[in-house]
Order: C-alpha cells, then structure tokens, then sequence
C-alpha cells in the first residue's frame, strides 16, 4: 500500500499536543500582518494556540495530515 501524501500547508498550521490527551491544535489566524496598530497585548495573544473543538474540523484535518499523529511523538 502506498503512502498518503500530506497536505503540507496543513501540517504547518496544525499540531497535536503533547501529554495523554493528543488534542488537535491550532494557531489563531490574523498574526502574520497588520500588527503595528495591535497593542502589545492583544500581540502577545496571538502566540497561544487553541485546541480545534468541531468533530468535522480534526476529521478534515487528519484527512488532510494523515501522519501528524507520528510527527507529534
């Protein structure tokens, strides 16, 4: 059986947390630019990331990272 190809754009955005759970992270959109006007605050909130909470969002994405799980070990 062949190798799935990894959607590479996806597998930048997406992590799985370390520790028992395995959860399926994001990072918050709107960090890359525009962030002169943004106070230091609202800057440093950018840097957290956010567990992906829909059932249909972590499907999609596992469709498209099938070995995120691996590069998560």
């Amino acid at each position: 059986m062949p190798k799935i190809r990894t959607h590479k754009a996806t597998s930048k955005r997406f992590r799985i947390s370390k520790g028992g759970k395995g959860q399926l992270m994001r990072t918050k959109q709107g960090k890359s630019h525009l962030r002169r006007k943004k106070s230091a605050r609202a800057k440093r909130l950018y840097d957290e990331m956010l567990v992906v909470e829909a059932p249909a969002d972590r499907k999609r994405v596992m469709r498209l990272a099938p070995y995120l799980r691996e590069k998560g070990k």
